[in-house]
């Protein structure tokens, strides 16, 4: 599995391995199921530490992207995109915020964009 990593970037390196599995599982590159290497074997093939593939693993699994079977290894998972459901289900939990405080949909769509212009 090639991810490249910039050492010199101020993304952490165990963050960018993160983002680059997401985004293989999201174009389909990987996809449910498939087994991907070992901790020591991708840290080697990287040139990262150890530790640093293992905490990627470890928020990928937190957040439903990788499943670990025991000594069989760790696969993506089978329910899909996970990302794709946590977006909608934050979308869906600000409706309802926004609903139980009383704005309409242009006030609600006015934070939003807010919201992404600061995150620019």
């Amino acid at each position: 599995m090639e991810i490249p990593v910039d050492h010199h970037s101020a993304v952490p390196p165990y963050e960018q391995l993160r983002q680059g599995i997401i985004a293989r599982v999201r174009s389909g590159e990987l996809t449910a199921g498939t087994k991907i290497p070992t901790v020591r074997a991708l840290a080697a093939q990287l040139g990262l530490a150890p530790n640093t593939v293992a905490r990627a693993y470890r928020e990928l699994e937190q957040d439903g992207v990788l499943e670990t079977r025991g000594r069989l290894g760790s696969f993506i998972a089978s329910s899909g995109d996970p990302t794709q459901d946590a977006a909608g289900h934050a979308a869906t939990e600000y409706v309802a915020a926004v609903r139980r405080l009383g704005l309409d949909d242009e006030a609600a769509l006015r934070y939003v964009h807010n919201a992404l212009g600061e995150q620019a």
